[in-house]
Order: structure tokens, then sequence, then C-alpha cells
């Protein structure tokens, strides 16, 4: 298999067109057409990681954070970027990284983070806007089974937990075609009117051209009508954190610390008890703590993260309860969502998990 196809598996659960703006994810270093021999997953990339997969042979890393964050003027080693792309170009390693488009799906950070604390009846807590397109198309009564089944197919018409979803109604038609048409139905310069369907289905915005491809394919006609129509509405299955509840309540104190055990952390930094059970749980991998006012207003009753601000204790302490676990913490199960990707379309695909340690922060 090659570097590009390995790529693609982790980019059908979590497309690229997913990451936040400021984000570089995707194969940062290497030969997307260069043949795996193994792969190691991580959080980061340091010189120790490089260090492991030469050891290791293997010739693809994939890692949560990016390498590369900002444009590289120069490549002399005078930093910890410059010498890990040296040393990975030194030994044919290709890196690639599924960062904030991985946090962005309810089975990515968040939603391992939630699978590890046994959460249930999981919702996206910031669901993205502006990201949803309607296909609208007219389709002859004849082939309108065949034109939903292959829009189906490519993505189109899934919302929230239902698929195969469309509307249709029936209408007519016109067209005329000219001597250089090859009409499925009327005749050379005659107005032709047709019963037609007008067929509408919904579809995330990065599977617009496969969608397109698969009717343009399937439509009977030389020139099929169609309109791509941008939606405002927001998209409860891509987003920023996650939701969800516990099975039984659980006592705040009992909570934290099957928290703390769960997590594997030496210490929670969190606000005042409320001395209440613990039944709604928002959390968010990473730097989540721009997502609190999101927790609230989902009426979470503790809301799990990393990198809390000093104030922010402040600010929120009477609204809920605040738990920072750490980033790298919140973030430590990503490597397990790389090998089940991998693993799961590829059983025997030779994927190794990190051991090097790359969390930069200790605990004394």
């Amino acid at each position: 298999m090659i570097v590009k196809s390995v790529c693609e598996l982790i980019e059908e659960v979590a497309p690229l067109s997913l990451q936040e703006s400021y984000d570089n994810a995707g194969l940062l270093v290497g030969d997307p057409q260069m043949e795996v021999t193994a792969v190691l997953v991580c959080i980061d990339i340091t010189e120790e990681v490089i260090e492991e997969a030469i050891q290791k042979k293997c010739n693809l890393i994939i890692s949560h954070h990016p390498l590369i964050f900002t444009g590289l003027k120069r490549i002399t080693g005078q930093n910890l970027v410059q010498r890990c792309v040296i040393k990975a170009i030194k030994h044919d390693i290709c890196i690639y990284a599924a960062h904030t488009n991985l946090d962005n799906v309810l089975s990515g950070v968040s939603g391992k983070m939630a699978e590890k604390l046994g959460l249930t009846n999981l919702q996206i807590l910031q669901p993205k806007q502006n990201l949803l397109l309607k296909l609208v198309t007219y389709v002859p009564n004849s082939h309108v089974s065949e034109v939903k089944q292959a829009l189906f197919q490519a993505g189109a018409g899934v919302i929230g937990n239902y698929d195969s979803c469309s509307f249709s109604v029936e209408g007519s038609g016109t067209f005329r075609a000219n001597e250089k048409a090859n009409p499925f139905v009327g005749s050379i310069n005659n107005l032709h009117t047709e019963s037609e369907i007008r067929l509408e289905v919904i579809l995330p915005e990065y599977q617009k051209y496969k969608v397109l491809e698969s009717l343009l394919k399937v439509h009977p006609y030389e020139e099929p009508a169609y309109d791509f129509i941008a939606l405002q509405n927001a998209w409860n299955q891509v987003g920023a954190g996650i939701v969800g509840e516990l099975a039984d309540p659980e006592d705040e104190s009992f909570f934290l610390n099957r928290l703390k055990q769960v997590f594997n952390v030496q210490s929670i930094r969190h606000t005042n008890l409320f001395e209440k059970k613990i039944k709604r749980v928002a959390l968010c991998g990473g730097a989540g703590s721009s997502f609190l006012p999101d927790a609230i207003q989902a009426k979470a009753d503790v809301y799990i993260s990393g990198d809390f601000k000093y104030h922010e204790f402040f600010d929120y302490q009477k609204q809920i309860l605040i738990a920072d676990i750490g980033h790298f913490e919140s973030e430590q199960f990503t490597k397990d969502i790389f090998f089940e990707i991998i693993t799961k379309k590829m059983p025997t695909f030779a994927v190794q998990i990190s051991d090097s340690k790359t969390n930069p922060i200790n605990y004394l």
C-alpha cells in the first residue's frame, strides 16, 4: 500500500476540509506514492519519535499534532521542527497529521474520550455552520430510483442518524435539442415537454464533487440540470467537543476520581464542587476552554478539557464544574483512533503505537 492510500483511510473518517483555518493537517513530509513498510502512530513528532520509527522500520508516521504549523523559511537544523524534517527526509520517512479535522468529527478525539468514560446519547457540543449543501436535480420518472441510489452511495442524503433522505415532487420540464445534441428523449429542433421528478438531497460540502460525479454517471440526460444550494443549517455531526450522559448519576468526587483513573492523570485542576450528582458530561480534547459557554448552554454538569486559564475558573465557578485534565492527557487515546481506522480496513497491515514520551509537561 502506498502512503496516499493510508492517508485516504484517515481522511474517510476525518476529511481535511474539516480542519480549522489555522491548522496544517495532511501529508507534511514525503512522497505520497511511496510504498509503506509500516506505520508508527503518535500524538506529537519529536526527534525521539523519528528515531523510534527508524528502529521499528516504519517509513510513515501519523501524528495528531502537525510537525509543521507555519511555513519553513530555512531548514538548517536550528530548532526541533527543522531537525525532525531533516532526519525524516534522510531516512525516507513520510509524516502525516490529522489534527482539528479529527477533532471535528463525532468519532474523533472527543468521541474517544466519551467512549472511555462510558457516555451515551452523544452529540456535538458546538456544531459547525455553513458546511452543508442541497443538491436539486430533475430526473425522468424512469430513472429516479437509479439516480437516488447513486447519490446515496456517494454520501448524499444523510441527516443525523438517518440515511437515504430525499424529497421528490413531480412537474414538467421543457427543452429543445439542436443539431449537435444527442437527446435521451425528444427530437432535434422540436420543443419537448417531459414529466420529471424534482429530486432534492442534502450533502456535506466536501462530498460535492463525488456526488456530482455519481449524478452525471447515472443520469440519462446528456445535459442534466442541477443546482447546489449552500445551506446555513448547523451540521450536528461535525464540530468541536462532545456532550453525553452517564448511564447512572455519580457523585462529583467519585466521578473526578474515576476521571483521574481512566485518563491516568496525576492531578485534576477543578472548580469548587456543587455537592450534586453528575449526569450530563461535556468534554473536548486539547485546549477547549473556549467552549465553556457551549457546555453551560448544553446544561452539562461538568466540562472536561485542558489548558484552562486561571481567571476562567473564577468566571464560571458558579455555573459548571470545570475539570482540567491536561492537553496531552485529554488527547492521549488519539493513537488508538489511528490504529483502529487503519487496521479495520487493513487487519494485517503493520501499524505500531509509539512508545516515546512526547508530553512536554512533567509533574513533581
